[in-house]
């Protein structure tokens, strides 16, 4: 194996061209940890997008390689519960924030970061899902948590073209529900609806009115908008649905009343998967190689770039010019 390798590395406090940097990177160079990982894919999420254009503050430390996703093979390990050759993944945690991540050859995290790749599912496939995929599976249990039955109603998924939505559509569909998807590309309409969507709305065209209460038009919802759209579906969410709120893209504030909660039942679930602790994390990738195997994942892949492609697809996907999920191959860098 080379002793170097390819990293794309972030200087957060450089603006312009100079805050992304291609270089080769050794192993001195790699952060402490117990695990050492040659990274063979990673994925390109809309927070790693926002660290690597500055266009959000991500990185907690400066200069940082991005990348919040990683899977590949283990090199090395000081921890017993892993050895040489171990396929593996790491998402979140503190990958590409505090942590160099995983848009670099190797990677060297504690342990306890660390998932091994459960059985039947592939490095590749394992970052089609990426943090988008734990994220998804964090959002069925909570439903199934809190009851959400398919036979309470359709599902509305807001943000339907992105990662997060593809994939909540075509798990959720797969399970029986009825799923509606919002989006802000109607173009997409065609695609969303070959992962299950029974139907597609404009988001542009929304009338959302302005009452406490609205007619009621959702079984439950999930939510990557937040803002003006999560207040709407506050108002029209059926009896003791249920509002998973995984976003902020449409904005931070909640304007809504206590009215959907204390005279229908709404509830209101936040899931966030950074901090995932590891007992939750790891059966949740196991029901994702398993019964939650998430269908369509081709379809959902829209691009499998290289490194240097991530500054003008960060570009594209903060620009609404993106779909699905997009792959990031380390395996032919050199």
């Amino acid at each position: 194996m080379d002793a170097t390798f390819p990293a794309l590395l972030i200087r957060d406090q450089v603006q312009g061209p100079e805050r992304i940097d291609f270089i080769r990177m050794g192993e001195a160079d790699l952060m402490p940890g117990d695990v050492e990982v040659a990274v063979h894919y990673s994925s390109l999420n809309y927070k790693d997008a926002l660290g690597i254009t500055g266009s959000g503050r991500v990185l907690r430390r400066s200069p940082l390689v991005g990348g919040i996703d990683a899977a590949g093979e283990v090199i090395a390990s000081s921890d017993t519960r892993f050895k040489p050759g171990d396929a593996v993944l790491v998402t979140g945690a503190g990958l590409g924030e505090y942590h160099h991540g995983g848009f670099a050859g190797r990677i060297r995290v504690p342990a306890d970061w660390v998932v091994p790749l459960p059985a039947g599912m592939d490095c590749r496939q394992a970052m089609i899902l990426g943090t988008a995929g734990l994220t998804t599976a964090l959002i069925f249990k909570r439903f199934q948590e809190n009851h959400q039955l398919p036979e309470m109603g359709p599902i509305l998924v807001t943000g339907a073209s992105g990662g997060v939505g593809a994939l909540t559509i075509s798990l959720l569909a797969s399970r029986g529900y009825e799923v509606v998807a919002l989006t802000g590309k109607p173009e997409m309409a065609p695609w969303l609806r070959s992962m299950g969507a029974s139907e597609v709305l404009d988001r542009h065209g929304l009338s959302m009115g302005f009452r406490p209460l609205e007619t009621v038009r959702w079984g439950g919802a999930v939510d990557v908008l937040g803002g003006e759209v999560l207040g709407w579906l506050a108002r029209t969410v059926d009896d003791w649905g249920n509002i998973v709120v995984v976003g902020l893209a449409g904005g931070a504030d909640l304007r809504t009343t206590v009215m959907p909660f204390i005279l229908r039942g709404v509830s209101l679930l936040g899931v966030t998967s950074a901090n995932c602790p590891l007992p939750l994390r790891r059966p949740l990738w196991e029901q994702l190689a398993g019964d939650w195997r998430i269908p369509h994942l081709d379809v959902i892949l829209s691009e499998e770039i290289a490194l240097s492609q991530l500054p003008e697809a960060s570009r594209r996907m903060l620009a609404g010019r993106t779909w699905g999920r997009i792959l990031v191959n380390l395996r032919s860098e050199t």
